[in-house]
């Protein structure tokens, strides 16, 4: 009897480092540079400076957040990882940590994040991707993404008039694809900001004293308003990369 319980015992052990095994996810930031190619943002680089966009890399995919003029819909989207966003280039990869959470836990967070980072509430300098970034890396681990990812906003809300303009309007670039983190289209890739720049082109076009229906006459707010001329919730122009994908449906 007396030999039989120490087999007993370490089945038991062995059960509960079974039980303890939880999943463990990789939590990575990939960083993106969006100022043009060149000695300046060279520079600003080596300073741990310059005007940069991120996405949260949880297994396969990126996530990231920008804005858009749909109310009630969040801006959080998802990409493959280190598919370059319009205007720009990748810089980096950061270990953020791990997650300890099992996949349910997981989608909760993401869910959670994407409800709280509405499209028609970004702000350039306020409430960016960046600031998504590290909410999402302190809510899966513990710890907010590193200072200098958000060094340009903060240089711009203490002092605005020392900001370059080119860090407020980058060039235009193509778009990139996308897909809310909410969508419900079962393709992988929804069209990003194609559509939703056709759309306000056409929006813009019909905002005239003869057209039949006008940006005046729909019930938008004034930031939805500027959110469908590219322009974050304070006037700043927003760039490319920072535009989240818009629904597809009931447009």
């Amino acid at each position: 009897m007396s030999q039989s319980k120490p087999k007993s015992s370490r089945k038991s052990g062995a059960s509960h480092r079974s039980t303890l095994s939880v999943q463990k996810t990789e939590i990575r930031i990939n960083v993106y540079d969006l100022l043009p190619p060149g000695k300046f943002s060279s520079v600003l680089w080596t300073l741990g400076s310059g005007l940069l966009h991120s996405g949260v890399v949880i297994k396969d995919k990126e996530y990231a957040y920008g804005g858009h003029d749909r109310r009630a819909t969040t801006g959080v989207y998802w990409t493959r990882p280190r598919m370059e966003p319009p205007g720009g280039t990748f810089r980096t990869e950061v270990l953020q940590g791990f997650s300890f959470l099992s996949e349910e836990e997981l989608t909760a967070v993401i869910k959670d994040a994407s409800e709280k980072f509405q499209g028609t509430a970004y702000n350039l300098l306020t409430f960016n991707c960046n600031h998504f970034t590290s909410y999402l890396c302190e809510a899966l681990t513990a710890s907010p993404a590193p200072g200098w990812l958000n060094r340009a906003a903060a240089i711009g809300v203490a002092l605005p008039c020392v900001v370059p303009r080119e860090w407020i309007a980058p060039p235009d670039h193509d778009t990139a694809d996308g897909e809310l983190v909410d969508d419900d289209e079962q393709d992988e890739r929804a069209a990003m900001l194609r559509g939703s720049q056709s759309q306000d082109r056409s929006r813009t076009r019909s905002n005239t004293p003869g057209s039949r229906r006008s940006l005046a006459s729909e019930s938008w707010t004034g930031s939805e308003r500027m959110l469908a001329n590219g322009r974050d919730t304070s006037g700043r122009q927003m760039p490319p990369s920072e535009m989240a994908p818009v629904p597809s449906k009931g447009l």
